[in-house]
């Protein structure tokens, strides 16, 4: 059950990728990510309230769960490393095209189990160091087909962007695990639909202060245009998220196997990429994304 809401999740997420590329076109960044995050809000404040009031019984799957200082100090901590995430990601995007962002999102299970092995003492077989291996190779390769289009990976700064909001997902993901894991198991036992929806709400709260700290003053230099497509990023990206946290919380998920499963979304970006933006050196880029999927299916044979 899990592995398959891991797929639906990957789905979504392809998607969600695709119209946050479209939004981000000639466009300033920190409004985007504010609409998305008020949007995003809006969709769960409701859940929160009925919740609250006792409407939305606890049997429900949208049921959001109680919890003090307790809980919260635990969300704020991840709303804060997902924004850094979302934030990279977002500014790495706008400049860079979607056939070279999305592979390097793929590598993120690599940085999960890397994570997975220093913080809770996994230990990596012969199959899944194999797809680091190829993940890493695949890497180089990239950077290979960067430089046709005029991005060197070593000192392009948009690729810096990309490469820190994946390692931070990386950090996002095993934290994630950390809170949905019960007590028994060394975790914390946090409701997901109440991780979920608060840490949407405190990340609004937060973009809303850099909106007006930071974008504001030099809007005129920094325009933005209103996009349709911006609801589809926050619309996309709840959806798969909602399917993530409740695959997490299933007793016998793998933070491991859906991490992977999830970053196959590249093959949907990838595929908006090369039809509806026309992006360039496409057959170089498939072999590398080749490379990436294969480093998956070892990774996902050594989970076994």
């Amino acid at each position: 059950m899990w592995l398959l809401l891991a797929f639906m999740s990957a789905t979504l997420l392809g998607f969600y990728d695709s119209f946050k590329k479209k939004s981000l076109k000639d466009n300033a960044v920190i409004p985007v990510l504010f609409i998305n995050t008020v949007i995003c809000s809006l969709i769960f404040l409701p859940l929160i309230v009925l919740s609250a009031t006792g409407t939305l019984p606890s049997s429900c799957p949208f049921h959001v769960g109680g919890g003090g200082w307790e809980m919260h100090r635990y969300v704020i901590l991840k709303s804060v490393i997902v924004l850094s995430s979302w934030l990279a990601g977002y500014i790495g995007m706008k400049h860079l095209p979607l056939t070279i962002v999305g592979p390097i999102n793929a590598t993120r299970p690599v940085m999960v189990l890397i994570g997975a092995l220093l913080v809770y003492g996994e230990r990596l077989n012969a199959w899944q160091w194999a797809g680091v291996a190829v993940a890493v190779a695949s890497f180089f390769l990239l950077s290979r087909s960067g430089k046709k289009e005029g991005i060197n990976f070593a000192h392009d700064k948009w690729i810096g962007c990309i490469v820190l909001a994946a390692i931070l997902g990386a950090v996002s993901g095993l934290y994630d695990k950390y809170l949905m894991a019960s007590p028994s198991d060394g975790g914390v036992g946090l409701d997901r639909m109440a991780v979920q929806s608060w840490y949407n709400i405190y990340q609004s709260a937060m973009m809303l202060m850099m909106l007006a700290i930071i974008w504001f003053p030099r809007r005129k230099a920094d325009r933005f245009h209103w996009s349709w497509s911006i609801i589809g990023i926050s619309i996309f990206l709840s959806a798969a998220d909602f399917l993530y946290f409740y695959a997490l919380s299933l007793p016998s998920a793998m933070i491991s196997i859906i991490s992977m499963v999830r970053r196959s979304s590249v093959l949907v970006s990838f595929l908006f990429g090369a039809i509806f933006f026309h992006e360039r050196n496409l057959k170089g880029k498939a072999i590398d994304l080749s490379l990436v999927l294969l480093s998956m299916i070892l990774l996902f044979i050594g989970s076994k």
